[in-house]
């Protein structure tokens, strides 16, 4: 069941609250969106995503659906249950315009600059060479590409629409981006973000114990 849908456009930023169980998916409507997003606990923002970890524990360089999001005490965030791009950058950061409207967002939020972190950057695809160039791929992301992310504790979350840091093209904006919140539940013991991995099992249950 839909909740809640809005229409962010190229260039601004974003701002919400996920309860747990909760679902957000971002719909690229036209082809090239990018969107580079932050994570936190609500409860305690002074937990948040901790991009080293995340790749860390899931032998991974990009993520996808079956891939989860771990913050720095070890718990999971959100999980990607479902997923049509195929390919999202953990690895480039954020644009100097990109970090004013993070900025805004986290001050909104009683946060500051020394809570911005790295992105996930939702609809960009990097390719790392094996001499560790990073490659920027065109016309990854195609009209209609959706990425739905579930919430295993209460977040907040921030969201930018600006270009990738690595896009070449300087003048051709992103698309705009769709943001749906759809109501949802905890995951099962076969969900396919637990068993992906045997360290994604124990971070949920590390996430579980959080809630007792």
């Amino acid at each position: 069941m839909s909740l809640w849908q809005e229409c962010v456009q190229p260039g601004a930023s974003w701002s919400l609250n996920l309860k747990r169980g909760n679902r957000l998916r971002l719909h690229d409507l036209a082809g090239g969106a990018s969107v580079a997003a932050l994570f936190y606990n609500r409860e305690c923002p002074t937990e948040r995503y901790n991009m080293p970890d995340t790749l860390k524990a899931q032998h991974t360089a990009h993520l996808t659906a079956g891939h989860v999001l771990y913050s720095d005490m070890g718990r999971i965030l959100c999980s990607i249950t479902a997923d049509s791009c195929g390919w999202h950058d953990p690895l480039c950061g954020f644009t100097s315009r990109s970090q004013d409207n993070l900025l805004t967002e986290a001050l909104r939020n009683g946060l500051g600059m020394r809570d911005l972190g790295p992105t996930v950057n939702f609809f960009s695809k990097v390719v790392v060479a094996d001499d560790g160039g990073m490659r920027f791929v065109e016309d990854h992301s195609r009209p209609g590409s959706f990425v739905e992310l579930r919430a295993e504790m209460n977040l907040l979350i921030i969201l930018d629409t600006g270009r990738h840091p690595l896009d070449p093209d300087l003048n051709l904006a992103p698309g705009p981006v769709r943001i749906e919140v759809l109501a949802g539940e905890p995951p099962s013991a076969d969900d396919l973000c637990r068993i992906k991995c045997p360290e994604n099992g124990r971070g949920f249950i590390n996430t579980e114990r959080y809630f007792l």
